[in-house]
């Protein structure tokens, strides 16, 4: 059985996406959240921006300086201050604070759950943006409020010539190619690459659904890292039957090929990269909002008694994957446990579910290694005990 969305909002068959659309070209959605309730108001956005642990940034077209950058936290004296137009507060991670906006990614489960990185909000007074920019990552962009118009120009690379700008990778030269205005409940999609510029028309506001794209750097960097805590100091180059070398300050072509066979041989360990990846690919964007705590079965077994749920952390992130059919690997927040694989059915409800009730649970209360997991995941701030909302 699929536990996937099989529709994109709007009513595109999530196939047709991924084949046409995917990392391929942008698609605007009209209405594609019909009568969209906004649960966050812009003072309630500015208000998070005012916190401490929460990320967020201003910027001022016409500032100090052209397209002017300032980081939060910010303070009530700070929005006193701002014009009446042509600025933008952008506040990240937002759905990992208002479970309200964490909703909204269960309508993209079309797409892998561990690709997400994170529900951005964007506030734009009267003519307000950011400028020409492209990114490296998918992006859905749905209007919540206002107006924006989206001008949309070329394909861009890392070669693409930006503006000399100490915080913002702003376009200097933009080629547009096309442009529409998106009203509440309109969605684009951008993927990677293209060039993009949004103006606010009116007040609007703006949640970005984004996407982790890790590069080639990061991949070889962070996965090489992980093997070195795995290989020993003895491990090391060898040249057995070496030949009498032409010149003994050569490098020569064979001893660069036994250097490629040795690190070809790590790389190509697949359950060691599956590993590192899933690890790497659920690392929690506040890992301080995971309050580890020592495992306590008797208080897990005493919520589910007096029908007590399990509710996943926002800042969690989990994963799984099949490893044959040998056994199981979940990732949770960048940690990864093996399990039997008669845990499957239990592995997808806790990577599926916001919300694992005492009923569903009920089934699993006589397995050992079952309740070990939920209280391993409970020690660890994955999972939170429901609280008593009287």
């Amino acid at each position: 059985m699929s536990l996937s969305v099989t529709t994109l909002p709007g009513g595109m068959p999530a196939e047709e996406f991924l084949r046409d659309y995917w990392q391929k070209k942008p698609l605007l959605i009209r209405q594609a959240f019909a009568g969209f309730d906004n649960p966050l108001t812009a003072d309630e956005l500015a208000g998070l921006s005012l916190e401490e642990e929460v990320e967020s940034r201003i910027v001022l077209e016409h500032g100090a300086t052209p397209w002017e950058l300032r980081r939060g936290p910010f303070s009530e004296e700070d929005y006193r201050h701002l014009p009446e137009r042509d600025w933008t507060l952008l506040v990240q991670a937002v759905d990992q604070f208002v479970p309200e906006v964490a909703d909204l990614l269960r309508a993209f489960r079309f797409l892998p759950s561990w690709r997400v990185d994170d529900v951005m909000i964007s506030y734009a007074a009267p003519g307000g943006s950011v400028g020409p920019h492209f990114d490296n990552y998918d992006v859905f962009l749905l209007q919540t409020q206002g107006h924006r118009r989206w001008r949309i120009g070329q394909q861009c690379d890392a070669d693409s010539p930006l503006l000399e700008h100490p915080d913002l990778r702003i376009l200097s030269q933009f080629e547009q190619q096309d442009e529409w205005v998106l009203a509440p409940g309109d969605m684009l999609y951008l993927p990677p690459g293209l060039a993009h510029y949004g103006i606010a028309e009116d007040e609007c506001m703006t949640w970005s659904v984004g996407f982790r794209a890790p590069s080639q750097a990061e991949v070889l960097t962070h996965f090489t890292d992980f093997l070195s805590q795995y290989l020993s100091d003895q491990q090391r180059y060898t040249d057995a039957g070496l030949a009498l070398p032409a010149d003994p300050a050569q490098v020569d072509d064979q001893t660069v090929e036994r250097l490629q066979r040795m690190i070809l041989e790590l790389v190509q360990d697949r359950e060691a990269l599956g590993t590192w990846f899933g690890r790497f690919m659920t690392e929690p964007r506040f890992p301080e909002l995971l309050q580890a705590q020592e495992p306590d079965a008797q208080l897990l077994a005493e919520a589910l008694d007096n029908d007590y749920g399990l509710v996943r952390n926002p800042s969690a992130r989990l994963a799984w994957r099949q490893e044959q059919d040998r056994y199981l690997m979940l990732f949770a927040s960048g940690e990864h446990c093996l399990l039997p694989t008669p845990l499957l059915p239990l592995v997808q409800l806790i990577c599926n579910q916001d919300y694992l009730g005492a009923e569903q649970l009920q089934a699993w209360r006589a397995d050992p290694e079952a309740m070990q997991l939920l209280e391993q995941l409970l020690a660890k701030g994955d999972l939170l005990l429901e609280e008593d909302d009287g």
